[in-house]
């Protein structure tokens, strides 16, 4: 028998965490570590709030040099300043020669709407629409003569001439009797329900089912290929056929 040993595979070097040597927590004791600063936070005590300068954001103007103010010369663009001149002389299109009534001739007249003036207390007369003339409709007419009028009365049951004083039933109240009974009965026929042929009842293949191309018995196949499964490096392979 032939044994196969195989070498045990360790570990690769990501398996190994080594400590950091950024900052001071936890950092490698065997390595040098140099000095950690933080920022310090905001003073709440006014006194010292005072006493703070405007740090970095403090803007400085680029014309203030360490000599003072630059002397360039800068020009701005400012507005159009009115007109000097005290009158202004119209132009021709001011004037409108056509709106002058000629000298010498007679106005037509002219008529303007005012507002409504309120009404004084002894002008309150009823308008027209105030007075309300009188019915000429019905029986109450007082001063002309009024045509006749009639009226519509709901039925009585009592005197009326649809009343039935024998109280005999009508014809529909008979039921018909069926011809059958007394006469020789018609043929009478009924619809039954649709019933299969006998037969052979097995499903048979239709000619789509077939596969002709798939036979190979009669014929040469392609050659076919396929893919193993994959075996462990761990474990030692079966030798069956030992030379002397």
């Amino acid at each position: 028998m032939i044994h196969v040993v195989k070498c045990k595979l360790g570990p690769g070097p990501g398996r190994y965490a080594l400590p950091s040597t950024v900052g001071y927590n936890s950092h490698d004791f065997t390595k040098h570590m140099n000095p950690a600063h933080s920022f310090g936070h905001r003073l709440e005590n006014p006194m010292f709030r005072k006493n703070c300068s405007p740090g970095p954001t403090y803007f400085i103007s680029s014309e203030i040099t360490r000599w003072g103010r630059d002397g360039t010369p800068a020009y701005s663009i400012s507005g159009r300043l009115r007109d000097i001149n005290t009158f202004n002389t119209p132009a021709p299109g001011t004037y409108s020669p056509e709106h002058v009534h000629p000298q010498g001739e007679r106005h037509a007249p002219a008529y303007s709407m005012g507002s409504r003036t309120r009404y004084r207390q002894h002008d309150n007369v009823p308008s027209p629409n105030c007075y309300s003339l009188p019915n000429l409709l019905g029986s109450k007419v007082a001063h002309t003569n009024s045509s006749p009028s009639y009226t519509m009365t709901g039925r009585s049951k009592t005197g009326a001439f649809s009343e039935d004083l024998a109280k005999t039933p009508g014809p529909n109240c008979y039921s018909l009797i069926n011809p059958d009974l007394f006469r020789a009965r018609a043929p009478a026929y009924s619809m039954l329900g649709r019933n299969e042929l006998p037969g052979d009842g097995t499903s048979k293949p239709g000619p789509g089912a077939h596969c002709p191309e798939k036979v190979v018995l009669n014929k040469k196949a392609a050659p076919k290929f396929s893919m193993g499964i994959r075996h462990s490096e761990y474990i030692t392979p079966l030798i069956i056929d030992v030379s002397d």
